[in-house]
């Protein structure tokens, strides 16, 4: 087992000032981690968040914090469309990576990056790590037993709303706290899918395993937003409408809109003949798994294993969960459940469901993953 893992957090917005750095400068993690080093490319933020969290280093510029920032391992918080490039880049220097979602936004991307990491010893993990939630895994123990008979159909989605432009770092005064959401609605990389469906996805594929084929239909639906005072073009997708085939006549529908959603819905709904999944419950009655009293007191982030203590109360706890699986796995040698191939599948549903969305065809999977064992 080595020391403490010494980390880099690439972005110094709205997740890293609510979420990963709050959580990685508790007293409890330093025995095992510490933050080194932040950049963002407004260097004023990047220096004051140094300044807030106790970081030795603060930089303007990506490569000087692979440079000079004395890490081995980074998490990637910046907008979703650079995700890539900064990955490669990170791996080319045999740092690990932690990737906040999604990894990167085609297929491609993601086998390139799966491939340099192998050849070069680095390990890579992406978030959302849906499926090491208890529930999640006693969900996949149903459906594999037959508890919900012959599966008939599943949905899973997500809205946008206003979540991003009504965040706490929002409307502020001060450089940590007036940071600009407009990232989000612009391509590449922004959109409800990417930022929010995954986590759906993640859950659906990571109980069902991987789906077969995609058809979707997609498009632009709010082309300007407010934020404070002044109008966001909107250029990338934020209606889009998927259903995908997982074989045998068994489908789902997934979405990832501007506004609105299923009511009742929460995180997922499965069909089957002998009754219904919706997030926690079966058939109208509450479903047990390890952890269980813990989700009602504190909610579902309270069951990841590294979400103990002060953690439980903190917002984004599950990014730091991610994290952490990673620290392990840097420290102990034993791979996360956590894998960037479930990650890439994913992805790929995505990417072709934006292809489909243009050319009106349907559209072969071909990434693959082994789901957990249960």
């Amino acid at each position: 087992m080595s020391d403490r893992v010494r980390i880099g957090v690439v972005g110094a917005g709205s997740i890293s000032i609510r979420g990963i750095l709050p959580h990685l400068t508790q007293e409890d993690v330093q025995d095992r981690v510490q933050v080194t080093a932040i950049c963002d490319p407004v260097f004023e933020r990047a220096q004051a968040a140094a300044e807030r969290f106790g970081i030795p280093r603060a930089f303007e510029r990506y490569e000087d914090l692979l440079d000079r920032g004395g890490v081995d391992a980074v998490t990637i918080a910046s907008p979703i469309g650079v995700h890539y490039e900064q990955g490669k880049l990170a791996i080319e220097h045999g740092v690990h990576v932690h990737f906040n979602k999604t990894m990167t936004t085609t297929a491609k991307e993601a086998d390139e990056l799966i491939e340099l990491a192998r050849r070069r010893g680095v390990k890579l993990v992406a978030s959302p790590g849906e499926m090491l939630r208890p529930l999640h895994q006693q969900i996949r123990r149903m459906v594999l037993r037959g508890d919900l008979g012959v599966l008939t159909w599943a949905i899973t989605g997500a809205a946008f709303g206003r979540y991003h432009e009504e965040e706490s770092v929002r409307h502020g005064d001060d450089v940590l706290s007036n940071i600009n959401p407009a990232w989000y609605f612009r391509r590449p990389g922004g959109g409800p899918l990417y930022d929010m469906t995954v986590y759906g996805m993640h859950i659906l594929t990571g109980i069902l395993g991987p789906a077969k084929r995609v058809t979707a239909f997609s498009g632009v639906r709010i082309h300007e937003r407010e934020f404070r005072g002044e109008m966001i073009p909107c250029d990338m997708d934020d209606n889009t409408l998927i259903l995908l085939d997982f074989e045998d006549a068994f489908y789902a529908f997934v979405y990832g809109i501007a506004a609105g959603g299923i009511p009742g819905l929460r995180r997922l709904l499965i069909f089957g003949t002998k009754g219904t999944i919706n997030h926690d419950t079966f058939n109208g009655q509450p479903i047990e798994y390890p952890g269980r009293e813990l989700a009602e007191k504190y909610g579902i982030n309270a069951t990841l294993p590294h979400v103990v203590g002060p953690h439980r109360t903190m917002e984004e706890a599950h990014v730091y969960e991610d994290i952490m699986q990673l620290v392990d796995w840097i420290r102990e040698d034993k791979p996360t459940i956590v894998t960037v191939e479930h990650a890439r599948h994913v992805i790929e549903i995505f990417d072709a469901a934006y292809r489909s969305a243009e050319t009106g065809q349907v559209q072969e999977l071909h990434t693959t993953f082994e789901p957990i064992a249960v």
